[in-house]
């Protein structure tokens, strides 16, 4: 299969697949973080196809913060989406780590985007320190089953505000908690890809 167009890496399942997860990164990091392999190797053992693509930014430079508009980035998620599509029949599930999985969800409101399950890996609620400065506008557009899962450390947000959050989606969630977590979602004695998952596939049936 060719993802060039997407930048995007393939984790196939042994036999043919059930669906297909897209899933992209946060605002410093690429297709190559830990904790996207991880959570598609996971779903390529439960029978899904996953794949992990670089947003349009990460694809014009290695490094370094997004540039360019969030619009183009959106776009980029709708692209990965449509590429998807052509690899498998069966559901279609997307989402991300922090600024990626705020992307998605962004693309998901304004129906830029359809897909059957958001997943979304330390969702960016608000600045580190600044919990006034809530990025919660959209949330309440989002018609589509919504897996937030998130760590107990997070300085993006607090399980309680994450909590809130969630209710304003249209849709039913999930809220998978990693006690002792920060925004790595980095656990030594959980298995956070296997918790998400097992919320997303809830969420699906």
């Amino acid at each position: 299969m060719n993802l060039d167009q997407i930048a995007g890496v393939a984790h196939e399942p042994e036999n043919a697949p059930a669906g297909v997860v897209v899933l992209t990164h946060g605002a410093g990091g690429s297709r190559d973080s830990p904790l996207l392999q991880k959570v598609c190797d996971e779903w390529a053992r439960r029978g899904w196809l996953a794949v992990r693509y670089n947003l349009p930014y990460r694809r014009r430079r290695p490094k370094g913060p997004p540039s360019g508009s969030a619009n183009a980035d959106q776009a980029g998620v709708a692209e990965a989406v449509a590429v998807a599509r052509t690899l498998a029949d069966g559901p279609v599930i997307a989402g991300g780590h922090s600024y990626g999985g705020r992307m998605t969800s962004m693309a998901v409101a304004d129906r830029t985007v359809d897909v059957d399950v958001l997943m979304l890996f330390s969702y960016p609620l608000h600045p580190p320190g600044k919990p006034e400065r809530l990025r919660t506008e959209h949330l309440a557009h989002i018609t589509t089953p919504t897996v937030f899962t998130h760590g107990s450390s997070d300085p993006f947000g607090t399980i309680a505000e994450l909590g809130a959050a969630a209710e304003l989606v249209a849709a039913r969630t999930e809220l998978v908690e990693v006690t002792g977590a920060r925004h790595d979602l980095g656990a030594k004695s959980l298995d956070v890809p296997r918790m998400a998952v097992d919320a997303a596939l809830r969420l699906l049936a």
